[in-house]
């Protein structure tokens, strides 16, 4: 199995799915209980849900399960959010704190090496490859990471999480106009509630590639899966209804994203002359 799929666009903007992947090879599966073999935390049909709504996007998508090697967490192990609940590089438990791996089945740090060659380096080879091509055609890039999860997990975080997480590692990913800009859509939307830099505030992806300064911004886009499942529960059905709805909003936050880009590139090609 490849570890990554890219499809390459012309727009200074990139999605990133690091989370959308099935895909587990058959000696890891066999080694996960019948509560990991579930696959249940996987960010559920979001790479249809943003599928063709900006022309000439780029995307890089991981194939593989979460529950092989987080793609979005720290290579080193460290914890994103540390004196928090959270999940490892290669999970332990579940979003509920529940084990997904046999009776001494669990990976050990051989096997989180070999995965890390296998799985997580090519997905963040394949990233680091579409930035510095999008960055070289416009002097600009903008990674958009692409997630969602349940809007009720008790384990790692209390009450209903907003519908819109957007997570810019406290302004420290992005410029202030975009986070601003997709700000504005997030909180305009009706029906919806957004928070920027709440409980999620950007994984390793957007934590490690946001480089402002060199004009490499990247924000983290959180959804609930209630905004666009039937319910979060299997079979995590997508709701064509909820979707369409949803789309238009996210299909807005592309697009003004888009022009910020287009906006911020003239500024920093001025800036040189």
């Amino acid at each position: 199995m490849s570890a990554v799929e890219v499809k390459q666009g012309t727009s200074p903007i990139i999605l990133g799915f690091p989370h959308t992947g099935t895909q587990v090879p058959a000696d890891i599966h066999a080694r996960l209980n019948e509560n990991g073999q579930m696959l249940a935390d996987t960010d559920w049909h979001i790479d249809q849900l943003y599928d063709g709504l900006l022309p000439n996007v780029t995307t890089v998508r991981a194939t593989f399960h979460r529950y092989v090697i987080d793609a979005n967490r720290d290579p080193d192990g460290n914890s994103l959010y540390p004196g928090q609940n959270t999940t490892t590089l290669v999970p332990e438990t579940d979003f509920d704190g529940k084990p997904i791996w046999r009776d001494k089945q669990q990976p050990t740090p051989a096997d989180i090496k070999l995965r890390l060659e296998a799985f997580h380096r090519p997905y963040h080879d394949a990233l680091s490859a579409e930035i510095k091509r999008v960055h070289d055609m416009h002097g600009l890039c903008i990674l958009y990471d692409c997630h969602s999860i349940r809007s009720h997990i008790p384990f790692l975080f209390q009450g209903k999480l907003p519908d819109f997480n957007i997570g810019t590692n406290e302004g420290k990913s992005c410029s202030p106009e975009i986070a601003s800009a997709v700000g504005r859509i997030a909180f305009a939307a009706s029906g919806y509630d957004a928070v920027i830099n709440g409980r999620f505030k950007g994984g390793w992806t957007t934590r490690h590639y946001g480089q402002p300064e060199k004009n490499i911004h990247a924000i983290q886009m959180e959804l609930t899966q209630s905004s666009h499942l039937t319910t979060e529960a299997p079979p995590f059905d997508y709701d064509e209804a909820k979707a369409e709805k949803l789309r238009k909003h996210l299909k807005d936050i592309l697009e003004i994203l888009e022009q910020t880009a287009i906006k911020l590139g003239s500024r920093y090609e001025q800036s040189k002359a």
